[in-house]
């Protein structure tokens, strides 16, 4: 009897392809653990798959090289911040300053949706390759979608201001912890920033 012909190292198998689902998740959770803890240029596909514990191959057949798995897990750390454009449709638009910055800040006060986005935020600052991955999907999901909202001249330049503003505060509230802000009442926060991205996104 002739033995069966070896498997090729690194291929997934008829499990693994059935519990693809399942398996993505588990490298993508890792995946933001390992670039959170290392950083972008620290981080290896090896140890995201010894993280995960899959082989090195199964990482590179589900999401390609290590920007594109990066490119992956902000999208799933992000989620929640792109649907921002939904604050800024439902209702007049004269309040579309105070449903932005409640929506985006209410995600970073939550803490199931603030832990992915500080590791994304933080691998991207310290990285020019994360960095830009980073821009692509604010710019092509996020900033571009809020501007189709506002039926204004510079629409894109002002949903970028807009965007500069909240992200400006939630980098020194949430990622750098600058005091007094970091511990100041949400409430106040708002009242004060939501005015000025409601004139950036409205205002003549």
């Amino acid at each position: 009897m002739t033995d069966a012909a070896p498997r090729r190292r690194g291929r997934p198998s008829r499990t693994q392809t059935e519990a693809a689902p399942a398996t993505r998740d588990r490298i993508l959770d890792a995946a933001r653990e390992e670039f959170s803890e290392r950083g972008y240029e620290k981080t290896s596909v090896r140890g995201i798959a010894k993280a995960a514990g899959v082989d090195s191959a199964l990482v590179h057949h589900y999401f390609g090289t290590k920007e594109q798995v990066f490119e992956a897990a902000i999208e799933v750390a992000f989620a929640p911040a792109l649907a921002a454009p939904v604050a800024v449709e439902d209702g007049p638009l004269d309040g579309v300053g105070e449903r932005l910055t409640r929506f985006i800040f209410g995600i970073w006060e939550n803490p199931a949706t603030r832990a992915p986005l500080l590791a994304i935020v933080r691998s991207a600052v310290n990285n020019e390759t994360a960095a830009a991955v980073f821009r692509r999907l604010i710019a092509a999901q996020l900033l571009r979608r809020i501007a189709q909202q506002v039926d204004l001249p510079d629409a894109e330049l002002r949903a970028e201001l807009a965007a500069a503003q909240l992200v400006g505060v939630a980098m020194l509230r949430y990622v750098i912890r600058v005091e007094p802000l970091a511990s100041a009442d949400l409430e106040a926060i708002i009242a004060r920033v939501a005015p000025v991205v409601q004139g950036h996104l409205t205002l003549p």
